[in-house]
């Protein structure tokens, strides 16, 4: 069976260290906040700046004031602080974010990513997409394996136009869990009930495939 939004933020929050700092991009990452293991701290920056953000709030925390980048309100934990953008964008630029969760149109099996556009359709800039992918020392991109149409997202090539290049090291997809290196996605993980077969049909790019994939386990 297809994985959630939530399971797929639950199974790469088991990506997370002690002491890690985290971006969390737009939709599906924005959940992986609700899901740290247990016995760690992990501070999570928003470009808005928001250097250490909550959980989403219970109905009574609700601040419209308090915000994550996509604009959806959250909550800071405790010591958290608020800068500007301009603040922001050092910590990216500068290298001191450890973590970093996007979603993604597209993948391929070089680690080129497309996040932010669609040709044809109105979009009002890309963000701080590339910022991040340029800066981090490690990406994970959760999306979905295929789209409404059942073609796969996991490319031999990108299509759309490009976020960043070579940037990609894990994808968590509805199906399983890859990795990206030598130039083909390497399956690590599968969801529940999910076959090996159904994961191939389903990944244009070059797939390579151990004896024995496990399935996701959650904890």
């Amino acid at each position: 069976m297809a994985l959630s939004r939530e399971q797929i933020a639950q199974r790469i929050a088991q990506e997370l260290k002690d002491g890690y700092y985290v971006n969390l991009g737009i939709g599906i990452p924005t959940l992986v906040a609700n899901y740290i293991p247990k016995g760690i701290e992990v501070c999570f920056q928003s470009e808005n700046g928001l250097l250490g953000m909550g959980p989403y709030p219970k109905e009574d925390e609700i601040d419209p004031d308090l915000i994550n980048a996509g604009k959806e309100t959250v909550t800071a934990a405790m010591g958290a602080s608020f800068f500007s953008s301009a603040e922001s964008f050092a910590m990216i630029r500068g290298g001191h974010i450890d973590l970093t969760v996007l979603g993604a149109f597209e993948v391929d099996q070089h680690g080129n990513i497309a996040s932010w556009m669609i040709p044809g359709k109105l979009v009002k800039g890309m963000g701080g997409a590339m910022d991040l992918v340029a800066s981090a020392n490690n990406i994970i991109v959760a999306m979905a394996h295929a789209n409404k149409e059942g073609e796969s997202k996991l490319l031999r090539q990108c299509t759309l136009p490009l976020t960043g290049a070579h940037c990609v090291r894990k994808i968590v997809t509805d199906l399983g869990v890859l990795e990206v290196k030598d130039g083909a996605f390497h399956l690590l993980e599968r969801a529940p009930g999910v076959s090996v077969e159904e994961i191939q049909s389903k990944t244009q790019g070059k797939l390579v495939v151990p004896a024995n994939v496990p399935e996701i386990k959650f904890q």
